[in-house]
């Protein structure tokens, strides 16, 4: 990604979502060349010099200062994920000499994913691939193990595949939630090639994704919920918490819960026993390193992938 390209889009979105009234200044009419805020008037609320703004917008300000950046924060009133997202693109760490090795959970994370025998949970990497899940996880939303390593973008499967937009009840929340955590990724990661061509790739093959993209909105997976609709078990609902290692924040651990009593639990109680039932004997792990289409995967994700297809 060009990091003053994006510094500067995202910096004129933030603006754009302002009105002068909104903040106090006062509105002396006639026409507006663009929406919301202009340049000085964002400068004038942030306390520094139009010139010096304006060159921060333009990515010529390799220096800036923490104090700088906290003013523009709050003059745009940006919430912490827009914060970290400006401080990253403001201030970039220097591009990694070596490329970024493949990542992989540790073995008693995936031990976690595994005992959580009726709890749907992955692993998130920062450009939403999901790097290792459980059985739950793969009856609920697809077969991962299908999908070859290095290709199992929850971006990609949203964007690029028709089976995601029958799954999600609001599946166009769904791809706006996606979008904004894989833009926090990239403003982490300026300089990954692999995000980057993933970018490139949804954009090209998705005008869905080349619209949430501009749009700029920068927001990272905490906990909420989701509607789904399951082709075996139909509707459920379910919620969301999501746990980073405190040693790799790069690893979100999303897990996915329901109402105790609810008609969601009872859906997704028969769904995992549809799984087991199906599971043939001596079953292969369904973590990162299981086979694609391997005989460990459910007739039922089996079909709705290749259906998908």
């Amino acid at each position: 990604m060009d990091r003053r390209a994006e510094l500067g889009q995202f910096l004129r979105s933030r603006r754009a979502r302002l009105k002068p009234e909104e903040t106090g200044l006062p509105d002396y009419g006639g026409r507006r060349r663009v929406p919301g805020l202009r340049r000085e008037e964002l400068a004038q609320l942030a306390g520094v010099s139009v010139d010096y703004y304006v060159r921060l917008e333009q990515g010529r300000t390799d220096h800036v200062s923490q104090a700088v950046l906290d003013a523009v924060a709050r003059a745009l009133r940006l919430g912490p994920d827009e914060r970290r997202h400006l401080g990253n693109l403001a201030r970039p760490r220097p591009a990694a000499r070596e490329p970024r090795p493949v990542r992989r959970v540790l073995p008693g994370l995936q031990r976690l994913l595994d005992s959580m025998s009726d709890v749907p949970a992955y692993v998130l990497g920062p450009d939403t691939e999901v790097l290792a899940w459980n059985r739950p996880a793969a009856a609920l939303i697809t077969d991962f193990g299908a999908l070859e390593p290095g290709r199992r973008q929850k971006a990609r499967m949203v964007f690029l595949d028709e089976a995601s937009r029958e799954l999600y009840a609001d599946w166009e929340q769904k791809a706006a939630d996606v979008v904004a955590y894989l833009r926090l990724g990239a403003g982490r990661h300026p300089h990954d090639p692999g995000l980057s061509a993933l970018i490139g790739e949804l954009s090209m093959g998705s005008r869905d994704f080349a619209r949430l993209w501009a749009g700029q909105e920068v927001r990272d997976k905490t906990r909420g919920s989701y509607g789904f609709r399951h082709p075996v078990v139909g509707p459920l609902e379910l919620a969301f918490e999501t746990f980073r290692l405190p040693d790799d924040p790069d690893q979100a651990l999303v897990a996915y819960t329901v109402e105790p009593g609810s008609p969601s639990e009872a859906a997704l109680r028969l769904l995992l026993s549809l799984e087991a039932t199906d599971r043939p004997g001596g079953a292969p792990a369904w973590g990162p390193d299981a086979a694609p289409g391997g005989p460990g995967v459910p007739a039922f994700a089996r079909g709705r992938r290749e259906q998908a297809r």
